[in-house]
């Protein structure tokens, strides 16, 4: 199992590790001062006898590379706070489906719409729903039937009985 970190922060705990063997110490010992196995330090420091330093580099992360580069993010987050009225679509709310379609069209990369939350995620978007609201809905009067009529309507303790000062 991967340990937890960044592959920079592994990077430099097998630099310390590296550095505490080349002082002498202990492979255990240099295992619980870092937080790793020992079969794990003895691996680094057969690598480091045999590719020296280098060896200890973190390796490039395994899987399909972004079809977006971080330009074309900052350029799709710039589309995305235009608003969906300006690309085109008939209401205000963005969809997945939506943004699929909006980075089709604008970088002619097809992205399924059950995958496109990772990129807004990755852009440090959050779901949103709007407020189901009616249309007709009056906030004004809602307001004043709030302060006029809901206290006189509103229950009120009784008083009571024998309690006259």
């Amino acid at each position: 199992m991967r340990p937890k970190g960044s592959a920079e922060a592994l990077e430099v705990r097998r630099r310390i590790a590296a550095k505490l063997l080349q002082e002498g110490k202990g492979i255990r010992e240099v295992a619980r001062l870092v937080g790793a196995s020992p079969s794990a330090v003895h691996g680094w420091k057969q690598a480091l006898a045999e590719g020296g330093p280098e060896a200890l580099k973190a390796k490039p992360h395994p899987g399909r590379p972004a079809e977006l580069n971080a330009e074309q993010r900052a350029e799709l987050e710039q589309l995305l706070l235009e608003g969906p009225l300006a690309a085109s679509f008939p209401t205000d709310l963005w969809t997945l489906g939506r943004v699929a379609q909006v980075i089709e069209c604008h970088f002619g990369v097809k992205h399924h719409p059950g995958h496109v939350w990772r990129i807004l995620r990755d852009m440090d978007w959050s779901p949103q729903k709007p407020e189901r609201r009616a249309r007709e809905r009056d906030d004004e009067a809602i307001e004043a039937w709030r302060k006029e009529d809901w206290p006189r309507i509103q229950k009120k303790p009784r008083e009571k009985a024998g309690a006259s000062s």
